[in-house]
């Protein structure tokens, strides 16, 4: 893992090549929630055809996952973006997450289960991106000041070395990312939770309250 390299540079190099050639490539976008593809899709929808793709096992309970779907599909629908994008919803398996999150169960937040967690999505978001022939995959999730951008840049590169698809390298909360997502989802008045969604996650959280 290279803490040293600029994602944000990157990216905007390769959308440089995007623009000069009149491109208008495929993207598969892992979202965890709408809060956090606000300024993603506000960022990208003018380099890419974008499919949102909700993937997030984690989530331990039901009536949140459908929640965010809904906040999801709401803010599709409102965003003024330049190409239309697309959203695809993903399985609701949350037994997968705690299969990889088992004995890991006490890790701190930002740790190996959250790294495994990363991986459970990304792989899903890569090989589906194969099968449906997109030109990239990415996720949200390095919007989020408490995800670890590095460390999901090398676990989206090596998958994408597995399946053969690009992956887009970022760091949205870069260029006040993370800022700009708090103004959207204020301007569309959406529902922006304080934990990630998993259990561990909540559980954290309430004991960093008391």
């Amino acid at each position: 893992m290279n803490e040293q390299r600029n994602y944000q540079k990157e990216m905007d190099h390769l959308l440089s090549e995007i623009t000069v050639k009149n491109q208008l490539p495929k993207l598969l976008l892992h979202s965890c929630c709408a809060p956090c593809s606000s300024y993603v899709l506000e960022y990208l929808s003018q380099f890419f055809h974008i499919t949102i793709y909700y993937y997030n096992p984690n989530i331990s309970y039901i009536d949140e996952y459908q929640k965010r779907i809904t906040e999801q599909q709401k803010l599709i629908q409102h965003l003024p973006v330049k190409n239309p994008i697309q959203f695809l919803q993903g399985e609701y398996e949350p037994e997968k997450f705690y299969q990889v999150a088992k004995g890991l169960e006490k890790s701190p937040e930002g740790g190996e289960r959250c790294f495994k967690c990363y991986e459970l999505r990304l792989e899903a978001t890569a090989k589906l991106a194969k099968e449906l022939g997109f030109d990239y995959f990415t996720t949200t999730l390095s919007i989020s000041p408490h995800k670890n951008a590095a460390k999901l840049n090398e676990i989206g590169e090596l998958l994408a070395k597995e399946y053969d698809t690009p992956y887009l390298c970022a760091d949205f909360k870069k260029k006040n990312g993370y800022k700009r997502s708090i103004e959207l989802s204020k301007e569309y008045q959406l529902y922006r939770q304080d934990y990630c969604g998993c259990i561990y996650s909540k559980e954290n959280r309430i004991q960093s309250n008391e």
